[in-house]
């Protein structure tokens, strides 16, 4: 008979994913080892062997758990929206700030997403990939409807993956200590989507 996990379980999990996402960002996911992990974590290689069976299996969790939280925050926005009767414009700016404001307490779980998928096995990768269109076909939607006139079947992927663009790649740049917040430069690209730099 299997032993029951213990009520942690899923919080140590959760802290293991937390340090090896900063491994990964730091040394890169080849140069990181389950060692390496495993002292970050403070506890032995044999312990976190407990929880995951590999580092292919911890980055798989990591990057699984992240893009479901990411369609969770797309579906809270669209719910959200519909619930405070927002404009499409106002329910995409919505999104916008929701993402960011995620991005800035997940940094180094997307420089996992955006840089390590590809070291993981085939079918893992491409449910993970799965995941990213679904987030990209949201954003699509919501641009769509927010701007009927300007998004057309040819722009559509162009302009979402230029929103993307300058979303996507803050943890490159943006410092919490920076002269500017994630929430002031969300408004800063909802200002470009409305206004451009005119």
């Amino acid at each position: 008979m299997a032993r029951p996990k213990s009520a942690t379980h899923e919080l140590q999990r959760e802290a293991i994913l937390d340090v090896a996402a900063q491994c990964f960002a730091q040394r890169s996911y080849i140069a990181a080892s389950m060692n390496d992990i495993a002292a970050a974590c403070g506890t032995s290689k044999a312990r976190l062997y407990h929880y995951y069976r590999s580092k292919e299996a911890i980055l798989f969790d990591l990057l699984d758990r992240y893009t479901q939280h990411l369609l969770v925050i797309i579906g809270q926005t669209e719910a959200s929206a519909q619930r405070k009767n927002l404009d499409d414009r106002a329910a995409l700016h919505e999104l916008i700030r929701n993402f960011l404001d995620q991005y800035e307490s997940s940094a180094t779980r997307h420089v996992a997403l955006l840089g390590d998928t590809k070291f993981l096995g085939d079918v893992q990768r491409e449910l993970i990939l799965d995941r990213q269109r679904d987030v990209v076909s949201a954003m699509t939607r919501f641009l769509k409807r927010a701007y009927p006139q300007r998004i057309t079947a040819a722009n559509q992927t162009a302009v979402t993956m230029m929103l993307f663009g300058m979303i996507n790649w803050t943890f490159t740049w943006m410092r919490p200590d920076g002269p500017m917040s994630y929430r002031a430069f969300s408004e800063e690209v909802i200002a470009m989507l409305e206004r451009g730099l005119a």
